[in-house]
């Protein structure tokens, strides 16, 4: 039914699905620029037509009440923003545990340039071991869909290049509040 619902959806849809071919093993989707809450809609299209089975973070309130249920079929897993930490090792047990499936994560937010993004995707690719899919959003040319899956290495700095040079001429749904993709550990002051 959801290949269905997505075939619909890119047959009738302005936005055109130029993408990679989907990942073959546990990864973490980084969708970017995350602009708009529309971002979400077209991340579902894109994984059932490519019949990726994701699991995205959502804030804990978007699981309250009837809305939880839908949202937990979705593949959503509430996160509770005041201890990322602890999300960070939830999600790396789930995959250690054999869960398979692609970890939607949007570092930079969304609705505004909120400056640095959130090292949580760096963190989860890392100790999980698993490669990190560029998905994004491109409102200048109308496309969507899943660029390359890099390996990352630990050099912060050289990811984070690679993540950049990707993105570079994405726009994404709402180009006035995209954000450059880069963490905080990059400008972090060294200690010597």
């Amino acid at each position: 039914m959801r290949r269905l619902i997505a075939r619909l959806f890119w047959a009738v849809s302005r936005w055109k699905l130029v993408t990679e071919p989907a990942p073959t093993r546990p990864t973490v989707l980084v969708g970017a620029p995350h602009t708009s809450n529309w971002d979400f809609v077209l991340m579902l299209a894109i994984a059932w037509r490519l019949r990726v089975d994701i699991r995205w973070l959502g804030k804990a309130s978007l699981f309250a009440g009837w809305r939880g249920p839908i949202m937990r079929a979705l593949g959503g897993i509430p996160v509770d923003r005041s201890d990322p930490a602890r999300v960070v090792g939830e999600v790396v047990e789930r995959i250690r545990s054999g869960e398979v499936f692609g970890l939607v994560v949007t570092p930079d937010g969304t609705r505004t340039n909120r400056g640095p993004w959130k090292s949580g995707f760096y963190r989860i690719a890392r100790e999980a071991g698993m490669p990190v899919t560029l998905g994004y959003v491109d409102r200048t040319t109308m496309t969507t869909g899943l660029g390359p899956s890099i390996e990352l290495t630990g050099d912060v700095a050289a990811d984070m290049d690679r993540i950049r040079a990707f993105y570079a001429d994405k726009a994404g749904f709402r180009p006035e509040w995209r954000s450059e993709p880069r963490l905080d550990a990059e400008v972090a002051p060294s200690r010597e």
